[in-house]
């Protein structure tokens, strides 16, 4: 029964949709000081973001009408009750099974692959990729084939011996 009737709605986040927004900036309850003042501020928020000034009253006081509206909406969520509610480390999926999917450990195919292509090296038993091995290792060895044909002074304008000549 809780949830058959909702207990808030989203509009009441939103302003009023009852007058417009030119009109909601040069509201009478504002003095013509405060109106300045509002207009100060804008001006100084958009040379702080490196935004362009507005051209003409109309453009200020839609920026206003804007800025009100954002700021009344930040407000509003500033006043959820958040008690016992613990925060989020960061934005992510902190169920169970998001943990589950993030968690890296040497049953993840990709790390048995990796430890698969390696060998024990020296006293102390060293992690090696192999040269030669599987698919993937293949692949490796023909790309560092490319690596060693490419001819690194091939495109230089002038060159002596295996150096590079550079005018100052």
């Amino acid at each position: 029964q809780l949830l058959s009737t909702p207990t808030w709605s989203i509009r009441t986040l939103l302003p009023s949709t009852e007058e417009p927004p030119s009109q909601a900036s040069s509201s009478p309850n504002k003095t013509t000081g405060e109106q300045e003042e509002d207009r100060i501020n804008l001006a100084h928020l958009l040379r702080l973001s490196a935004l362009p000034q507005p051209a003409s009253a109309q453009e200020t006081s839609r920026m206003l009408a804007t800025l009100r509206a954002q700021l009344k909406f930040v407000r509003d969520i500033q006043q959820v009750n958040t008690e016992g509610v613990a925060p989020l480390h960061s934005i992510r999926d902190e169920t169970a099974e998001g943990r589950r999917e993030a968690t890296i450990d040497l049953s993840t195919p990709q790390i048995q692959e990796a430890l698969a292509r390696e060998e024990q090296y020296g006293r102390w038993k060293r992690p090696r990729r192999r040269k030669s091995g599987g698919s993937n290792g293949d692949a490796l060895i023909v790309k560092e084939q490319e690596q060693e044909g490419w001819d690194v002074l091939g495109s230089a304008a002038k060159k002596v011996g295996r150096y590079f000549v550079v005018r100052s």
